[in-house]
């Protein structure tokens, strides 16, 4: 996963309007084809649109088109993360103007499901893809024994650190969230100038947190959703991590800008707890750090069996508006099931999420220079296998999301409790689902 995707997950909320959500119920849409068809639909071709992101989708285009001559895809950026689902939602109300196939993030895929928006792809046999993929991304795009699309990536969480700074002040890597918050301590008493970690509050980080420490804090069935906030996996994480917001150990730059960069690559900055998208990031946009950076297993409460969560990550899926859903979906298979297209996505920088590239050999044994001949994608992989999987959205997570920074996020500016914050988040949470028509109950 790319920093584009990392900061649309911030962006604007979508509308869920009361007759959208009250679709919560309805059986997913089948365009009620089968394999078949897709081969079918591919020898005859046609035109497509596609709308995504991601910086190998022009050459993953290129070379679809190659193999299927007779078939044109018009791809279109529309903007990244939630300004493009905004975009989504506006041609769904209007009833037309929505592409065929559409990248849409992990955390954003329930609402358009919800909403029938999206084709459900079972009859064209893609319940058979699921050994594919791992089981953290498949469980991101099948619910209620429909499948809504296919994974593109995954974000499996590591930690990620600056061993030149360790080794300066003589710090252990971590294996305890304890030691961690120890470390922090450490670090910015020796230098009140460099900090364990840079976070100023971010919905998407807060979310793949709690679902490490065991939360389960939104749960929906139908048109019925529970919140939360102050379960047990939810305090797990406030009580370890409210020591470094009230101490003031963290750095309150935000992410993805000029200033982060540059303190990632100066040492300022010496952790990231973050997706497996990342060592494509720090080798492109911190060039002068090469070689100062490793990779770890994410923390623990104990110590014991490593536990981590997904962070980030996209499926593509066929809109529900498609006038050729057996194209589109031929189409959506081979984008993310192809050995040739994942071969493309991999070479941009992309984390798989297709079993086959996770589990190759050449992949397991690539040692970037930039992180010192390490290989890093050993401990990305093992990341993979003990992700948190029974962690769920809210049907308007974009919603939620968008007004993280309004409420969980001046608990971070003002350096207080996250309790707080995560409060505030939870009515306004409970307000909106109400508003929108769904049946909310507040824990």
């Amino acid at each position: 996963m790319n920093k584009r995707l990392r900061r649309g997950l911030s962006a604007l909320a979508i509308g869920v309007t009361a007759a959208i959500a009250m679709t919560a119920c309805a059986s997913g849409s089948s365009a009620g084809g089968s394999s078949d068809d897709i081969e079918k639909a591919l020898e005859e071709g046609g035109t497509l649109t596609y709308w995504s992101w991601t910086p190998s989708a022009k050459d993953q285009v290129a070379a679809f088109e190659e193999q299927y001559p007779k078939v044109r895809v018009k791809l279109v950026n529309a903007g990244t993360g939630a300004d493009q689902y905004t975009k989504l939602q506006n041609t769904i109300k209007a009833g037309s103007g929505a592409p065929d196939v559409a990248q849409v993030e992990y955390y954003a895929l329930p609402q358009f499901a919800l909403s029938d928006s999206l084709v459900d792809l079972s009859s064209y046999g893609f319940d058979d893809l699921e050994s594919k993929f791992s089981a953290g991304t498949w469980s991101n795009v099948s619910m209620d024994g429909k499948v809504y699309g296919l994974p593109q990536d995954s974000g499996p969480m590591a930690l990620f650190y600056n061993k030149k700074v360790f080794d300066e002040y003589g710090i252990e890597v971590p294996a305890t969230w304890d030691e961690y918050v120890a470390a922090a301590k450490k670090l910015h008493e020796a230098d009140p100038s460099k900090y364990i970690a840079a976070d100023s509050g971010d919905a998407g980080f807060t979310t793949s947190m709690i679902a490490q420490a065991g939360g389960t804090p939104f749960t929906t069935d139908g048109d019925k959703v529970t919140i939360d906030l102050a379960d047990e996996g939810t305090k797990k994480w406030t009580e370890t991590w409210d020591q470094l917001v009230e101490q003031g150990l963290l750095a309150k730059t935000t992410g993805w800008t000029d200033d982060w960069y540059k303190q990632l690559g100066n040492g300022q900055i010496a952790t990231m707890v973050t997706g497996a998208w990342m060592p494509g990031n720090l080798m492109a946009s911190v060039p002068d750090a090469a070689g100062d950076w490793r990779v770890a297993p994410m923390p623990t409460y104990d110590g014991g069996q490593a536990q981590t969560a997904s962070n980030g990550g996209s499926a593509e899926a066929v809109m529900q508006q498609t006038k050729n859903p057996a194209l589109a979906a031929g189409f959506l298979k081979w984008l993310n099931s192809s050995e040739e297209s994942t071969k493309v996505f991999m070479e941009s920088g992309g984390f798989p999420s297709t079993t086959a590239d996770l589990e190759s050999s050449a992949f397991l044994q690539e040692k970037p220079d930039y992180f010192g001949g390490q290989e890093i994608n050993k401990v990305l992989v093992d990341a993979s296998k003990t992700s948190a999987n029974d962690f769920t959205y809210l049907p308007y997570q974009v919603y939620a999301n968008s007004v993280y920074a309004d409420t969980v996020g001046q608990s971070y500016q003002n350096g207080t409790s996250l309790e707080s914050g995560l409060e505030a988040w939870q009515k306004a949470l409970v307000k909106y689902g109400k508003d929108q028509g769904f049946t909310v109950e507040s824990k």
